[in-house]
């Protein structure tokens, strides 16, 4: 086993070489739950934003023999039965699916549904600030995070640049200044002494960066320089200088080469394991790049054999999307025709070529027929019970951490889940287990009547789908605090469960018999 301290402090450029790929989760062996929750931290901490957490789960991916493909491209000619492949919309969403040998057009497709997103601060478009001879930064909340435990942490930043290359053309690239640049500092309980902590996000959420009077004379040198007149204001101007400068130089590039940017703050601290035995995980982002992080070793996991698809008729299908902390609605969100777009494309993919006449298949209703057979695990995390605030908790309902993926079920649709899909997931579960492999045991979460429930991704798709879902996640404690914690042994039976969906569902689905 690695030594826990390198992996702790994992500053690798690729993920899929940091993590031993050679390990097996799958259901054929017992499963090494404290490696599985290490590859886990190398994996969070190289993705502070969702486009590096896509630039990860791709590392995984191409590692495990899976291809890269394009929206754009055509694939009637290119995808073939066996394959594997991956594509990603706006750098900070992907799909990725494995087709079986025997697929038709109109066979059911097993999927699972993640989000690469988390609350987080975001620089705004105009961030440059001062105050009382301190330099600030002007930041947006996403989402609805916890944001109080931002305060008082050693934060840097990461994102996506737009850079102007050597040759004319624009690119994106992605950048993580992996130190401690700012900081949101807390009133001393000596001016105002109240148990509460409240504060107002507008004004007094403004990270300091550094002092003024260090920046002074940088700017006034850079304001003397600068002739040239653009239609928005240059970004020195938009922008502190010194943050510029740090991008510039993080990408080997020059200052006026910037040219816009979306970044994001997060907290330097890496993710680790805690407890007396270790049977903790100290992260951010848990919610959900773990379901994120799963997803993706399941699938790759169900594929690992070079014969997992010889007798496969399914399609074995992962979506990562972005911006389900604010809703979903956007060109990249599971609220979009991403998704959907992907499988109508996939549904109509001609059979592998072995004699067999094709004429009898009506690839006009294909992907209606494709549709009404598959199934959808929508993968977010879920709520541990929090011993001090027991009361909060459903009493029948009190899912715990290290206790496996609880299934998630809402009388008012919040979550997708019904009877057949908890009857699949038993299934699955006890597949695993008579593969040869451990138990994944299973756990089952209402809200209380009192109180408000939180949604997912699953019921949007399942309403635009029409296919059969079902809500689950690992059980967490603090979601949606800047440091949250889950489960060592959650990642491995997570994976695990997840691996044995894919293997088993075309076998499984057909067995299940509603209507």
């Amino acid at each position: 086993m690695r030594d826990f301290a390198r992996i702790s402090s994992h500053l690798q450029p690729s993920v899929a070489n940091s993590l031993h790929l050679s390990l097996r989760y799958s259901t054929m062996v017992k499963v090494n739950h404290k490696q599985a929750a290490l590859d886990f931290l190398s994996f969070v901490n190289a993705s502070p934003t969702p486009f590096h957490a896509v630039k990860s789960s791709k590392e995984l991916l191409a590692a495990a023999g899976f291809e890269q493909i394009r929206e754009k491209d055509p694939w009637a000619s290119s995808l073939q039965p066996g394959g594997k492949y991956y594509l990603t919309r706006n750098g900070s969403t992907l799909i990725a699916f494995a087709i079986g040998k025997k697929w038709k057009p109109g066979n059911s497709v097993a999927m699972i549904g993640a989000h690469t997103d988390s609350p987080v601060l975001r620089i705004k478009p105009v961030s440059k600030k001062q105050g009382e001879g301190f330099l600030q930064v002007g930041v947006e909340t996403y989402g609805g995070g916890i944001w109080h435990t931002w305060f008082d942490r050693d934060l840097g930043v990461a994102g996506r640049v737009m850079v102007r290359a050597a040759d004319g053309s624009i690119q994106q690239k992605l950048v993580k200044v992996d130190r401690p640049i700012l900081r949101i500092p807390t009133l001393a309980i000596h001016l105002e002494r109240k148990e509460s902590f409240d504060f107002n996000k507008e004004t007094q959420l403004f990270p300091i960066a550094g002092l003024v009077e260090a920046e002074l004379n940088k700017t006034k040198d850079q304001n003397a320089e600068s002739t040239t007149t653009t239609p928005l204001k240059p970004l020195t101007d938009r922008h502190h200088p010194f943050i510029v400068e740090l991008i510039a130089s993080e990408l080997e590039a020059q200052p006026a080469d910037i040219l816009d940017f979306e970044l994001i703050l997060f907290d330097t601290q890496k993710s680790c394991l805690g407890g007396i035995s270790e049977e903790f995980i100290f992260s951010p982002r848990l919610d959900n790049l773990n379901m994120s992080f799963c997803a993706v070793q399941g699938l790759i996991e169900s594929v690992r054999s070079p014969k997992a698809l010889d007798n496969e008729s399914a399609i074995r299908l992962i979506a990562l999307f972005d911006h389900e902390e604010i809703g979903s609605k956007s060109a990249h969100g599971a609220d979009s025709d991403a998704l959907p777009a992907v499988l109508r494309r996939l549904s109509v993919l001609p059979a592998k070529s072995d004699g067999e006449s094709n004429s009898s298949i009506d690839l006009a209703t294909a992907y209606e027929q494709s549709l009404t057979t598959s199934f959808l695990v929508s993968a977010d995390m879920a709520h541990s019970i929090n011993p001090n605030y027991s009361a909060k908790y459903e009493s029948d309902h009190k899912p715990h951490i290290n206790k496996g993926p609880v299934i998630k079920i809402n009388a008012n649709q919040r979550y997708a889940t019904n009877s057949p899909g908890i009857v699949l997931l038993q299934e699955v579960a006890q597949k695993a287990a008579e593969d040869g492999g451990d138990v994944v045991p299973l756990q089952l979460f209402v809200v209380r009547n009192d109180s408000s429930c939180g949604s997912t991704i699953g019921p949007m798709l399942s309403a635009n789908l029409g296919a059969r879902t079902l809500d689950l996640g690992n059980p967490q404690l603090s979601m949606h605090s800047i440091r949250e914690t889950g489960g060592t042994e959650d990642v491995g039976h997570a994976v695990r469960l997840f691996a044995s969906f894919f293997e088993h569902y075309s076998t499984l689905s057909p067995s299940i018999l509603v209507d």
